[in-house]
């Protein structure tokens, strides 16, 4: 933890340092990536590139930046850290990562156990025992005091963060039940776990951590009104995050309703039987457009007696 000062300051020079060698090296795997597959069908797209960029500008924010020494001295500065960190960062990640970026990864040995860690009941699972155990006190201090455990504590948000909305985002095959009414109850779930912990930091007394105290100290701020300003932080971030996921999955599900009807509708010109269950699965696979083709090629098989 470094010195409270009570005046804005940059972290010291070796930590932006490593943050930038970090960020730097991560964004250049996945610029490598893209590399691969430019020009070609599965080229990634430039609105997803953009996602990952602005994702790891995040992260340079919130570890070079004065960010990282105001949140050394004030709990509220740290809770903005965290979900820079964990929910914005590690969501434009996720946007950011497509099906033949990770083709690579996935066929190195062991790898295969990321299609387990994102199944959404394991990934809800591991991201909310994640959260809520470094806000445990004796852990949470220790990870302000120590660096080394600090950025333990860094890597976990980020990596459970970003495998929670690969789970709801991500292009890894998802259980065939995870439609539109479990990705609402995932989003639900996700965001009411943050919310009881943001209404305890709001309204749960005198605060938790005595390891800001120096700080709060030097900006003229109460240990109450900090945890108080932590506690806002989270709850203002998680309001707008949970508005944006609920316009996400309205627009998506009134898309796929659309698909759907099409899809069904050009197999019945085609004199081609495709049942609307059939169509919705397809849909929301992401397949709709290849499941399209097939019932142009007439590959799929026609009813009996239709005319062709």
């Amino acid at each position: 933890m470094a010195l409270a000062t009570g005046e804005v300051v940059w972290p010291a020079v070796g930590e932006v340092a490593l943050a930038l060698v970090v960020a730097g090296a991560w964004l250049a795997l996945y610029l490598m990536g893209v590399a691969r597959l430019r020009g070609g069908p599965r080229a990634v797209p430039h609105w997803r590139i953009a996602c990952f960029v602005v994702g790891v500008a995040l992260v340079v924010v919130a570890l070079a930046s004065p960010v990282a020494a105001l949140a050394d001295e004030l709990f509220w500065a740290h809770m903005g850290e965290h979900l820079l960190l964990g929910d914005l960062a590690a969501l434009l990640f996720a946007l950011g990562i497509t099906g033949p970026l990770l083709a690579p990864l996935l066929r190195l040995p062991g790898m295969s156990v990321l299609r387990i860690l994102v199944h959404p009941v394991v990934a809800y699972v591991l991201w909310a025992v994640n959260l809520y155990a470094w806000h445990v006190a004796g852990l949470h201090e220790q990870a302000v005091r120590d660096d080394a455990v600090h950025a333990l504590q860094h890597v976990l948000f980020i990596a459970l963060g970003l495998n929670m909305w690969l789970a709801l985002l991500g292009p890894l095959p998802k259980p065939s039940w995870f439609g539109n009414a479990a990705i609402l109850g995932y989003v639900v779930a996700v965001r009411l776990t943050a919310a009881v912990l943001g209404n305890a930091l709001l309204f749960g007394g005198g605060a938790f951590y005595g390891v800001y105290a120096p700080g709060e100290a030097a900006w003229g701020i109460s240990p109450a009104a900090d945890q108080v300003a932590a506690g806002a932080v989270m709850m203002v971030e998680g309001s707008l995050l949970t508005l944006g996921l609920l316009c996400w999955l309205f627009l998506r599900t009134a898309r796929q309703t659309d698909e759907r009807q099409d899809l069904v509708e050009l197999a019945a010109a085609h004199g081609i039987e495709l049942s609307e269950r059939r169509a919705a699965r397809a849909v929301g696979a992401g397949r709709g457009a290849e499941l399209r083709e097939r019932i142009a090629a007439g590959e799929l098989p026609e009813r009996t007696g239709a005319a062709r």
